[in-house]
Order: C-alpha cells, then structure tokens, then sequence
C-alpha cells in the first residue's frame, strides 16, 4: 500500500512539474500550441468529432450544414485555446487574470451573504468555466466548487491543485449537504455545473434544452431549497481570446419560496440563453443525451 501511494505521489508530482514547466512559456508560445494542437484534434484524430456534430446539428435544427461546420469549427479552436489558458493559470500572478476577467454584478452575492443566506451558484460548461478558480480572490467570502472525485487519484490530486491556487476550496457532492445544513458553517457561495447527464431520471427535471428533453440534476434545487439559499445563474461570455466577462444573474433570493422544479427550469432558460449567444463556447463533446 505505501509502495502505491509513493509511486502515484511520484507520478503526481512529475505531471504538475511538467505541466508548471509549461506554464512558464509565454501565452503567445501556448497559443501557438494550441493552434498546432487544433490542426491534430479536429483534423488527423477528429477527437470526439461525431458526437459534437450530432449535438449541435440536433440541437439547432433550424441551422443549415454550413452553419453547423462552422460552429462546430470554432468550437474546437475554443476548445484548445481554453486548455492552453487553464494550463497558464498553474503559475501565472493573479493580477494578469485580473485584468482579463471582468466581473458585474458581484455585489448581489455580498447582499446575500450580509444577509446571513448561503448562495448556490449555477453555471454551465461555457466559455472557459475554469476560470472561476480566480473567482475567490475577487471576494471575500468562502467560496466552494462541488465536484465528483475523479477515480485517478493521481488526476484527482491534480485537479484539485490547480483548482484551489487562488483560493477555491474543493468539495465533493457527497459532502456538500451535510457541510452547507451544517449549524457550526457559516454563510458561503457554493458552484455547481449543473448541465451534465444525471444519473438519476426524474420525471419532475425533465426540461426542454436547446430543443431536446433533457433531464437536468435535482440536486442543486432540492440543496437550495433544504438551506433556504439563495440562487444565483453566472452568465459567462467570451470578449476577445482569452478575455471573459462574467455576469452575475439573480434566480431567487430564497429557494425555500420557489415552487417544486421552478428554479431549475429558469436555471435551463438563463443556460440557453447563454448557449445560444455563444453556441461554440459550450462543452460540446460530452454525450449530454445519452440516456
């Protein structure tokens, strides 16, 4: 046993040296690596390719094959721009990120938090969502992402590294009911990406997305509803290449008030919205309808 653990802590530590090694590079040297990474992926192994087609052809049917070519282009290039930023984002001083990541409306979330509410904050996968681990150090408050452990633990140790560099603090979806109804916590912003394929179908969360029935998870809604929190959508945008603005959207100030499925279903329309206005920028190759 102790043997394995010293050979994944070795393992660990190689891939986040590499990974801060490449880090240093100028982002311009990243870019150009990842355009030469694009040409690979979309290209040559055409990653995921067919997948991606089928969900933006089905899920924007009024689009003809030019238009879906193209979207699904872009979003490749996205794709491996984002990679290249996340990868910078392993030692890069905050105040570049500063400058390049603008927040609006991020006082709704002190409003609530003065007013002794937990905050849930929805978003989906777009634009380059990881650039929300910066988000702490533009607030005050305690700030968790939940997450699903990864079954590498060498991965898993990973992530969570890069992640919590400024101030993001990591916790499982197992833990997150019992720490947020928690009497001895206090007040905190929790992130969940909410848009993935649930395990579990409920009739109940089942919704409209971007022209399909899609069962959403219940888990955010019913948590919001338990803690009496408010619920927050993050609305995220791509200004130019590496530039994004982020927009704090207001979904009810106490989740106890809401009918049953009520704020999932705003929670799918801010989704859709953001979606559309930037269809390249959402995670287009995970299978979002395969059950």
């Amino acid at each position: 046993m102790k043997t394995k653990q010293a050979l994944q802590s070795l393992a660990y530590r190689s891939v986040y040296s590499v990974i801060y090694a490449i880090s240093l590079l100028p982002m311009t040297f990243l870019y150009a690596m990842a355009s030469f990474t694009f040409v690979v992926v979309y290209y040559i192994v055409g990653y995921r390719k067919f997948i991606v087609i089928q969900n933006i052809a089905r899920s924007f049917p009024e689009k003809r094959y030019g238009e879906i070519r193209a979207i699904v282009k872009k979003f490749y290039v996205c794709f491996v721009f984002y990679i290249a930023e996340i990868i910078k984002c392993t030692s890069a001083n905050p105040t570049v990120f500063d400058k390049k990541i603008e927040f609006e409306n991020l006082e709704l979330i002190d409003s609530f938090i003065n007013s002794r509410r937990n905050v849930i904050v929805c978003l989906g996968h777009c634009g380059n969502w990881e650039m929300l681990n910066f988000m702490p150090y533009k607030s005050h408050h305690e700030i968790y992402a939940v997450y699903s452990p990864l079954k590498s633990a060498i991965m898993n140790r990973l992530m969570i590294k890069l992640r919590s560099r400024f101030g993001m603090k990591l916790i499982p979806d197992k833990s997150v009911v019992r720490h947020i109804l928690s009497e001895n916590s206090d007040p905190s912003v929790y992130l969940f990406l909410a848009d993935q394929c649930p395990r579990i179908k409920e009739e109940k969360y089942r919704f409209s997305l971007l022209n399909q029935k899609s069962y959403v998870f219940s888990g955010m809604e019913k948590l919001a509803r338990k803690g009496r929190a408010a619920v927050i959508y993050l609305h995220i945008t791509q200004l130019s290449r590496g530039n994004y603005k982020i927009v704090c959207t207001p979904i009810c100030s106490n989740a106890e008030s809401m009918k049953d499925g009520e704020i999932t279903q705003k929670y799918v329309d801010l989704l859709t919205e953001n979606i559309n206005e930037e269809p390249y920028s959402w995670l287009w190759t995970h299978k979002r309808w395969k059950r």
